[in-house]
């Protein structure tokens, strides 16, 4: 199961209205560390399904969502629990570093 694509128009319902916690990957396809860091999303995100939803957006189609949440270095990984940022990472920090950022939420 790969993380689920998110874009500007269903960021709203997917990420802020859900009843669980949602890491959003925010990347780009021409970023090497987001490519890095792609399959261990992909893999965490069935790995965390009955507690924690992963996310993807990719900046360049989606420069709203971006924008709100000030994203000016990719990859970011911003944390929303109820609606609201709990937490933020810029850069890879390798499996561990996701693993921290969802498991502080769980």
């Amino acid at each position: 199961m790969a993380a689920t694509h998110v874009t500007d128009q269903d960021f709203e319902s997917v990420v802020l209205q859900s009843d669980v916690p949602v890491l959003v990957d925010f990347y780009a396809e021409w970023c090497g560390p987001c490519k890095m860091a792609a399959p261990i999303i992909d893999e965490m995100a069935d790995q965390y399904k009955e507690k924690a939803l992963l996310v993807k957006l990719d900046v360049d189609a989606n420069h709203q969502t971006a924008q709100t949440f000030g994203v000016m270095s990719i990859p970011t990984m911003i944390v929303f629990k109820g609606g609201k940022e709990v937490d933020r990472r810029v850069g890879f920090g390798g499996r561990g570093g996701i693993e921290n950022l969802i498991s502080a939420v769980l």
